[in-house]
């Protein structure tokens, strides 16, 4: 290929970002997060005369020299480099992924990041890699999302964890111990972490933090001295409830091993996926603020109702809050109108689920319990919806969960006495 030829590739299929800077053109000046929410790799739209970042569904491109398709494949094999000039095959990478995974590195203030079709295959992805490396002890801080806690326990990937809380982190190391993971604020309870002093009892171990509920908007661990953050995409990034994926902000180097475990395994994100999720990056700090007020507020409200026995929120905001009730929580379930009862999180629509049910229904009852998910503990999206609105919602659900649960008790007490 010709390098004219090469150069014409290069600016069509690979947006300007962070390790991309053409000849001769200054680097991309700091901005402020809202800002490159909205313009992150797409900083070359413009100059190909587009205005909305075009979507590459192609599989496969054409090319006739296969001596260079050659090289550049045994390139990528031995480092993980991204292929120069023109993309080769969809599990190598997709220019229209190739935004998302730029924007979100922007966002999250690492040199890169890698994108696959779910969180759960983002999470495998690293444990692959490091176990690749015959590092396949994990310490991990619970609680966690119940499939992640599911999978270091279950060792479906050859890893083995050791539980512990922040405090324990140095003493849990040991010479094969290849990660340690921590999530904050935790799924579902919402407990959080010194980030920096996490970091610092790891020494040399990478640090993954799961930042799925924080978002970049609240929290970037990286500068906190996190190797690797990890985002269920299909959360907030995305914010609608319409696509699933996962990525891992990172160094080049874990990059690189990340990239070729994902061309082995096949976890891509479909284009059509990437060009969603980079569209919900431009209204990310938009939405999590707006959702965070409504949160506290109603946090504040609930925290203040004899019906709610416990409120959990978190010290640094956010759209999340966990709650116990003193009545049956799923009588609450069956009881809102508005609000939804369904798994996930982070859509435009307050969702509400019951997560010893559900989210954390495959971690063993008294680990969960140890780790502060009680059956009577709600977890609480919230959306962009109007405030009253929301806790007329609540207040009715937590109001016809008290009368089933003063009925049943009237029912039991009757029966014990008929006895």
């Amino acid at each position: 290929m010709d390098s004219d030829t090469r150069d014409t590739y290069d600016s069509l299929r690979r947006p300007g970002g962070i390790s991309r800077t053409a000849p001769g053109t200054a680097p991309s000046p700091v901005r402020s997060p809202d800002t490159e929410a909205v313009h992150a790799g797409r900083e070359d739209l413009a100059a190909l005369g587009l205005h909305a970042p075009p979507i590459d569904l192609s599989t496969t491109y054409p090319s006739a020299d296969s001596r260079g398709e050659a090289a550049r494949i045994d390139a990528f094999a031995a480092e993980g480099a991204e292929p120069e000039g023109p993309p080769v095959y969809g599990r190598l990478g997709n220019p229209t992924v190739a935004r998302f995974e730029q924007a979100l590195a922007r966002l999250e203030g690492t040199d890169s990041a890698v994108a696959f079709a779910t969180g759960m295959a983002a999470l495998s992805a690293v444990l692959l890699a490091r176990g690749a490396a015959g590092l396949r002890h994990v310490v991990a801080v619970r609680p966690l999302y119940g499939c992640s806690d599911h999978l270091l326990t279950a060792g479906l990937l050859g890893s083995e964890v050791t539980w512990t809380d922040p405090a324990g982190i140095a003493d849990a190391l040991r010479p094969g111990t290849g990660l340690v993971m921590i999530e904050t604020p935790a799924n579902p309870t919402l407990a959080e972490a010194d980030l920096r002093a996490v970091a610092h009892a790891c020494g040399s171990v990478p640090l993954l933090v799961d930042n799925t509920f924080a978002t970049p908007v609240l929290q970037r661990p990286a500068g906190q001295g996190a190797r690797l953050v990890l985002h269920s995409a299909t959360k907030y990034l995305g914010g609608h409830g319409d696509v699933m994926g996962g990525v891992v902000a990172c160094d080049e180097e874990s990059a690189r091993r990340l990239r070729q475990i994902r061309f082995a395994t096949g976890g891509v994100l479909h284009p059509l996926a990437g060009y969603l999720l980079l569209r919900g990056l431009a209204t990310l700090p938009v939405r999590v603020r707006a959702a965070s007020a409504t949160a506290a507020e109603l946090a504040r409200r609930l925290a203040a109702d004899p019906r709610v026995a416990r409120v959990r929120y978190p010290r640094i905001g956010g759209a999340m809050i966990a709650f116990e009730t003193h009545g049956d929580p799923h009588e609450v379930i069956a009881g809102v109108r508005l609000i939804t009862p369904a798994v996930s999180l982070g859509s435009v629509d307050t969702l509400i689920q019951h997560p010893a049910s559900i989210s954390h229904r495959i971690v063993d009852a008294g680990d969960r319990r140890d780790a502060g998910v009680t059956d009577r503990l709600l977890r609480l999206s919230v959306g962009l919806e109007d405030v009253e609105d929301l806790w007329a919602d609540l207040d009715g659900a937590l109001g016809r969960a008290a009368t089933a649960g003063e009925r049943e008790g009237r029912i039991a007490v009757g029966r014990d006495t008929s006895r």
